[in-house]
Parts: C-alpha cells; sequence; structure tokens
C-alpha cells in the first residue's frame, strides 16, 4: 500500500482538547484497539493522527488499541436564532426506533450552518455513546481542495484502531468497513460543509442509531434525507447577536441601533460578527457613533469591503469561493445577474440578459438556487440575498462595457415590450390612429398581461428609475404603458410621482403626446386622491395639448376626466355639460369605450339627483356597450351604478346581486379600488337589512383595500359607514375610532361637507356615553362648518340636533327655540321630511316644558 497517496485534505477530529474552536485542530493522539471484521474476528491495529488527515504508523506491529470516537469543536459563544432548527434535530434524535436519519443543514455561505450542527451535537452527546464524529470536509476554505471520500475513510478508519499499512486501497472497501463498524452503533457523524452527494454518500453511516448531520452550500437530494434550510437571521435575531457581540448594553436606544447594523449586514452571522467585534473595541461610542457608522457602511461603495475587518475579507471571501465553483459559463451568468435593476429574476427575463433560451435560463437559476447563491420567493422567480446581489453587482466590470450596456439594454426593451399592450384599451393614454383598435380590446388578453405586470411590478418600477437619467424616453414609454396597472392598483401617491416624472421628460423632450397622455394620468391619479384642484389643472392642460396637436381622442378623454371632477364635487350641471362634449366626440370617432364611460358616469349624475329611471336606462345603455366590446372594468362599474339604483328604491335584494356582480368582476381583474367601493355598498345593503355584523366585517374588508390602493376618500368613506354600523348597535366605544380616523381623513383632502357629517357621528357617540358637553362642542363644530360653505339642510340638522342636547339636558325652553329656528329653515328650503321630524320634536319639547312650569 502506498502511503503517499494519503494527502492532508479532510480533518477528522478525535480529541475533546482542541486549541481553536473554529480549525479543529487537535493535540496528537494515539489510541489503542478497536474490534472491526466478520466472525468475530479480532484484529488489532495501531493508530496515530493529528487530526488534519495525515495519517503514519508508528509500527508494523498489530496492538491493540483505543478508539477515538469524540472530538467536536466547542459549542458556540453565541447560539441565537436558532431554536427551531436545533429543535427540529433534537426531535428526530430522540425517536426511539427510527431508520438511518440524515439531516442535510444547507443555506448560503455564513449564515451559520457549522454553528447549528456544533450545537446540536452538544446538545445530543449522551444519545449517542459510541462515537460523535466531526469531519471537516473543506469544499470551500481557502487554500485547500475538497475533501477526498477516499482520504477522509481512511481517517475514520484509523480513528476506529485501524494499522493505516492495513486499511484498503479502495473507495468501496473502506466505504463497506465503515458501515461494517456503525451498523450496531449509536453514532453521530458531522460532515461539515459537503461539496456534493458524490462526497458524502461514501461517508454515511449505516446503523438505525446513527444520525448524520450534513452541512452544505448545495441543495443535497440524499436517500431518507431530511433537508433543513438555514436562511438568514430574523431582525430580531441578528440584533440580538450584534448587541451580544459588540457587549453593547440592553436599551431602546441600542436595541434600535442594533438592527440598523442588522439590516446593513443583510441579518447575516458572517457579516455581523466584524462589524460586532470592531465596534466592541469603541467602547466610548455612543448610540449617535454607531448609527453614523451604520450609515458610513450603508452608503459604502463597496459595501462588502467596508464589513470586512482590514486584512480580513472573510465575506468576499466565502463568496467568491462559491462563485469560483461554478463552471465558467454560470460565473458569466451569475454576472450579468447582477446587471439587473429589480429585485427578482425569472427565467424569460434572464434569457434575454444573458442572451440564452428560456430552458437554458430556467436552469442555470435552478442550479444557482441549489448553490445557495439566489433564493426562490415563488416557483420559477428568484431573489439575491442583498449583500450577494452587491457581490454580483461588484463582478460585472469583470465583462467588457459594451457587453453589459447590450445585455441591459435587451433586457429593458423585454419589459418595455411585454408591458405594452397590443391594443390600447384605456384612454388615458390615446396614441392609436385607428380608434376602432381600441374598442376591439379583448379583455382576457388585458387581464393576462394586467397580472403578468402585477408580478413584475417591482423590476418594472425598478427599470423606470434606472432609465430615468440613462435613457429617458424609454422611461417615459414604460410608465404610460403601466398606466392601467396603476390606476387600478396603485398605490396612487407613488402613481403621481411617477406620471409627473414622465411629464417632465416628455416636455424635456418636446414630445407633446408623450407630455399630454402623462398629464392626463396624472390628473387620473389626483381624482383618485382627492385632489380635485390639482386634477382639474392636469386635465386642462392635457386637453390644451390634445387640441393643439389635434389628437381627438385625447380630448375626449380629458373632457371626460374633467367632467368626472365636477361629478366629484357635486358641480351635477357643469359634470354633464362637459361630459356630453366628450359623448359627442367619442361618437364622432367610434369609440364605444368612451362611450361607455360616459354614459354610466351620466347614470351617477342622474343617479345622485334622484332622477333614478333616467339614471337606470344610461347606466345600462354602457352595460350593454361594455359586453358588447368585453371590458369587464366597465360591466363592473355599471353594475355599481345600478346596485346603488336599486337600493335607493329600497329594493335590496337586488341591489345586493348587483354588487355581488360587480364584486366579482372587480376580482377577476384585480381592481383592488373597484373591489373596494363594491364591498362598501355590499356592507350597507347589509346594514340596511339589520346584519350589522356582516356589514361590519365588509367596511373592515374595504377600509383595508382602499389603505393598500391610497385612496382616502374611499377609506374615510367605509371608515364612516363602519361607525355608522357601531353606532346603531349600540357599541359606542368601538364605533368612535373609525370615526375618528374618519375625521383626520376628510379633513386631510378638506371633504367639508363629509367632515361636517362625521362631526355629528361622534356628536351622537358622546350623546349616547351621555357626555352631554362634548357632545354640543361636536354639534357647534358642524354647524360652523354647513354655514361655511353653504349647506342649508345640514345647518337646519345640526340646530335640531343643538336642540336635542338641550332637551336632554332640561333646558326646554332652549330646545323649543332651536327647533323653532330648524323649522324655518327645512320650510324654506321645501323639505318636508326634515319639517316634519322637527314638528314631532317640537310637539314633544314644548309637552315637557308645560309639564316642568
Amino acid at each position: 500500500m502506498n502511503n503517499d497517496a494519503r494527502d492532508t485534505g479532510p480533518s477528522i477530529c478525535g480529541a475533546a482538547d482542541q486549541t481553536d474552536a473554529g480549525s479543529g485542530q487537535v493535540d496528537a493522539r494515539t489510541a489503542q484497539g478497536v474490534q472491526v471484521g466478520d466472525h468475530n474476528t479480532q484484529v488489532n491495529y495501531h493508530y496515530h493522527d493529528t487530526c488534519n488527515g495525515s495519517m503514519a504508523p508508528t509500527s508494523s506491529t498489530m496492538v491493540t488499541g483505543e478508539p477515538i470516537t469524540a472530538g467536536i469543536p466547542p459549542t458556540p459563544r453565541i447560539f441565537v436564532g436558532r431554536e427551531r432548527e436545533l429543535q427540529l434535530i433534537l426531535d428526530a434524535a430522540a425517536q426511539d426506533t427510527r431508520l438511518m436519519t440524515i439531516y442535510a443543514i444547507d443555506g448560503m455561505a455564513g449564515v451559520g450552518k457549522t454553528a447549528l450542527a456544533i450545537r446540536a451535537t452538544h446538545e445530543l452527546a449522551s444519545r449517542f455513546p459510541d462515537g460523535r464524529y466531526f469531519v471537516e470536509l473543506h469544499s470551500h476554505t481557502v487554500g485547500q481542495k475538497p475533501a477526498s471520500p477516499f482520504d477522509v475513510l481512511g481517517g475514520l478508519l484509523s480513528r476506529l484502531g485501524m494499522d493505516p499499512h492495513d486499511i484498503p486501497d479502495a473507495l468501496v472497501e473502506r466505504r463497506d468497513l465503515w458501515r461494517h463498524h456503525t451498523a450496531d452503533k449509536a453514532a453521530l457523524v458531522v460532515l461539515d460543509d459537503a461539496a456534493d452527494r458524490h462526497q458524502v454518500e461514501p461517508l454515511l453511516p449505516t446503523g438505525p442509531r446513527c444520525l448524520t448531520l450534513v452541512t452544505s452550500r448545495r441543495r443535497l437530494i440524499l436517500p431518507d434525507m431530511q433537508p433543513l434550510e438555514v436562511k438568514a437571521f430574523t431582525p430580531v435575531a441578528a440584533a440580538e447577536m450584534f448587541r451580544t457581540l459588540a457587549h453593547r448594553p440592553d436599551h431602546a436606544g441600542e436595541w434600535a441601533v442594533a438592527e440598523r447594523i442588522a439590516r446593513v449586514c443583510g441579518y447575516l452571522p458572517l457579516a455581523i460578527g466584524p462589524v460586532a467585534g470592531n465596534i466592541a473595541h469603541h467602547p466610548a461610542w455612543t448610540v449617535t457613533d454607531i448609527a453614523e457608522h451604520a450609515d458610513q457602511l450603508a452608503a459604502a461603495a463597496d459595501r462588502l469591503a467596508a464589513l470586512d475587518l482590514p486584512g480580513d475579507p472573510r465575506v468576499q471571501a466565502a463568496f467568491r469561493l462559491s462563485y469560483e465553483a461554478l463552471p465558467k459559463s454560470r460565473q458569466l451568468l451569475f454576472r450579468r445577474l447582477g446587471l439587473h435593476p429589480g429585485p427578482e429574476l425569472e427565467a424569460n427575463a434572464v434569457a434575454v440578459l444573458a442572451d440564452v433560451d428560456p430552458d437554458t435560463a430556467r436552469q442555470e437559476l435552478e442550479a444557482l438556487y441549489t448553490d445557495h447563491l439566489i433564493d426562490e420567493v415563488a416557483r420559477g422567480r428568484y431573489r439575491f440575498h442583498d449583500l450577494l446581489r452587491e457581490f454580483a453587482h461588484a463582478l460585472t466590470p469583470t465583462d467588457p462595457a459594451a457587453e453589459n450596456t447590450r445585455a441591459v439594454g435587451r433586457l429593458l426593451d423585454y419589459y418595455q415590450q411585454t408591458a405594452t399592450p397590443e391594443y390600447r384599451w384605456e384612454p388615458t393614454a390615446p396614441d392609436a390612429a385607428a380608434t376602432g383598435d381600441l374598442d376591439r380590446e379583448n379583455s382576457a388578453t388585458r387581464l393576462r398581461l394586467l397580472t403578468w405586470m402585477r408580478i413584475e411590478q417591482t423590476n418594472l418600477i425598478a427599470c423606470l428609475d434606472y432609465s430615468a437619467d440613462r435613457d429617458p424616453s424609454r422611461m417615459v414609454q414604460l410608465t404610460a404603458a403601466m398606466a392601467p396597472l396603476l390606476m387600478e392598483d396603485g398605490p396612487w401617491p407613488l402613481a403621481t410621482q411617477l406620471h409627473q416624472r414622465a411629464a417632465d421628460a416628455a416636455n424635456h423632450l418636446g414630445n407633446r403626446l408623450d407630455e399630454a397622455n402623462a398629464l392626463n394620468n396624472i390628473g387620473r391619479m389626483r381624482w383618485g386622491t382627492d385632489d380635485y384642484e390639482a386634477a382639474d389643472e392636469a386635465f386642462q392642460k392635457a386637453l390644451d395639448l390634445y387640441r393643439q396637436i389635434g389628437n381627438e381622442l385625447g380630448e375626449a378623454n380629458s373632457l371626460a376626466d374633467l367632467g368626472r371632477v365636477r361629478r366629484a364635487l357635486n358641480e351635477y350641471k357643469p359634470a354633464a355639460e362637459l361630459l356630453l362634449k366628450a359623448l359627442a366626440l367619442y361618437r364622432r370617432i367610434g369609440s364605444l369605450v368612451g362611450a361607455a364611460d360616459v354614459l354610466n358616469l351620466l347614470g351617477e349624475i342622474w343617479e345622485a339627483n334622484g332622477g333614478h329611471e333616467t339614471a337606470e336606462k344610461l347606466s345600462r345603455q354602457a352595460l350593454s356597450f361594455y359586453r358588447k366590446i368585453g371590458i369587464l372594468r366597465g360591466e363592473a362599474e355599471s353594475l355599481d351604478t345600478l346596485g346603488r339604483i336599486r337600493q335607493a328604491a329600497g329594493d335590496h335584494k337586488a341591489a345586493n346581486d348587483l354588487f355581488r356582480q360587480a364584486l366579482k368582476f372587480h376580482r377577476q381583474i384585480g381592481n383592488r379600488s373597484g373591489e373596494a367601493y363594491a364591498l362598501s355598498s355590499l356592507g350597507k345593503v347589509q346594514a340596511d337589512t339589520g346584519n350589522q355584523k356582516a356589514a361590519d366585517g365588509l367596511f373592515q374588508q374595504a377600509i383595508a383595500l382602499h389603505r393598500q390602493v391610497g385612496n382616502p376618500s374611499g377609506e374615510a368613506s367605509a371608515l364612516s359607514s363602519l361607525s355608522h354600523v357601531r353606532l346603531n348597535a349600540g357599541s359606542y366605544k368601538a364605533a368612535e375610532e373609525p370615526a375618528r380616523q374618519a375625521l383626520a381623513l376628510y379633513r386631510r383632502i378638506a371633504d367639508r361637507p363629509s367632515e361636517a357629517h362625521i362631526l355629528h357621528v361622534l356628536g351622537f357617540i358622546r350623546r349616547g356615553t351621555h357626555a352631554y358637553e362634548a357632545a354640543d362642542e361636536l354639534f357647534q363644530q358642524a354647524l360652523g362648518l354647513y354655514r361655511e360653505i353653504g349647506h342649508r339642510v345640514g345647518e337646519s340638522d345640526s340646530i335640531n340636533l343643538l336642540a336635542q342636547i338641550r332637551l336632554d339636558t332640561g333646558d326646554y325652553g332652549a330646545a323649543v327655540e332651536l327647533a323653532e329656528r330648524a323649522l324655518a329653515i327645512y320650510r324654506e328650503m321645501k323639505n318636508s321630511r326634515g319639517e316634519a321630524n322637527t314638528l314631532s320634536f317640537l310637539a314633544h319639547a314644548r309637552s315637557l316644558m308645560s309639564d316642568n312650569q
């Protein structure tokens, strides 16, 4: 047997008095004696081991030796954030009867796999009396080649007492001897830093009472293996590790800065350690000093280098070893991924970025996922860890700048072309001469594209940001393509910023059509957030531009949108005039979708003014147009309008059915804003029919959706309705909070009539809890608002409520006086209901006043 063939690859730790917990180095030992072989044959071996893989016989004579069966590194001094994973391993080991158990502990570089394995081994030591073996396979050790199974088995067998001269020369024979020895043993084997299954399989013990822990940067697939992925720390665990290693006190200020440092370090233990160690050497640093240091790390041009200690680039080295283990072609693709502006990766985008076919891209992404160089966030979608993204980006200068520019150009072309529909279905971005194409929009195509844009939204916005300075024309076009998504999903404040940037760029480029489109989109966002003055200004600017360039479709769109603003301000006559002008243009250019939109808006105006029969006729005409051209969004909006008409007529069953149909369509196309309004409408039907609990739940769903979209008006309205439901149920305390939130929103958007109304609601709540002075103050505030805006009915309602407070507190004369003032206003306004209610109140108040004289 040629002993020179054995190198010093694997480290097999065989003693407890190690000098370095991390390296696994131990003092040289001699041990004698172990029984191996068949037929109970006694075979004596002599053993000499330095735990670095070198083995040399001290004598050619076989002697009885004691096997070395315990050599685990010391338990980690700091162990946080891995309690769940540790318990899984401990539970597996606690099973009374089990087949051979293998836990493959995998994760990215520096995540703490080895620390977990070592801690588990110490916890389990008493359960495995026949041996605890820790084998370093060095798949990612600087300056060392990965250990071969042949050499590892040689070391293990030597450890069992075999004379190195008598250890077989064949891998299979060594494997069989190792399996034979562990067949009836309760042994725990740790195979640390494994490269692949081929390195691991020959080393696995076969005994049913054995447990094997394999740590690896790869996702290994082995028979009877249980994968256990170790991810980056949670923010709390990462902050705790930093605070402990940095020797910082435990109070709120320190925790806040610890969380900041942890975030900069990507919640990765390998990065947290050096930063914490550095700060530990600066005990005079205050919380402010550490916060400034965190900001400097975050802003560093090379964050990986900034995280490492001088002369000890462990973070960069760990990542580089994983990268260098890749095939050359995969290294190139990894560098290309570092060029992607967005956070998520999928095969089609990666294919154009790397200039490969989609199947190859899928295979390469799966390979990088297997190597823990990217994470999978959904099937077929991947994301870098923050620090690995920076590492990949730092590698991009390896390739010629021209090649990188072409790669990014291909990617941006892909996103822009895919986001741009074959037909423009939204009248907010008109650019087609043949408007008939607009009306032959295919609803299924639209839904597929919106679904794709929702999935890719963060990538698309990242591409907008990337192109803003480098290619503003592309940014303008891509923003316009995203307009339908931004309109339906929001968040509208962000959408406003994106369209404003596009409008400014188009103006600078001298492209008046793109500027007009962007301005009209800004108007829609402002309208959605109830900033009607700004919306009116944007629509008017867009209208002027469309007229200058002779774009009649754009002109019709802006007129219709100006009508929407007037409708929202309850200026019904000006709204109707604008809408009729838009309708004439839509009919002249043959746009059914535009005509349908206007008819539905006109129906809403008639419905708001009590013309229910005309309103229903207009909305049904709009509904038939939407169905003819297959636009679910418009169909849902028409159903909403028809539902409100039926509800106003007291036909709650029909209203409920219409609202449910509308809700179904809104959800089908992913229109969260429309879904929220439909939920609120259903809530009102439930409230009207006495189902307060169902109404409460529906309003809460609507509130959540309005908040997601960024629609304060819709949110405030749903909050107000929620408060009404709870107030009617006598739940005064529960009603107060949504009412106060609604009041704050109404004041923010300057909706003064609604502000006055919600002051009434809050006054009712105070009155219900007998806080009459507070109720009086709230009704006085509402009265002042109604008078200021000239709302006479609201004024008389407020006076009547103040009269009620006087009656509650026994001031019958003041109650009568106030009610008489309210009665005069109701008669002036010809409000018969208000007049009748006030007369009834006066009779009661005068009766009480007479009884108490």
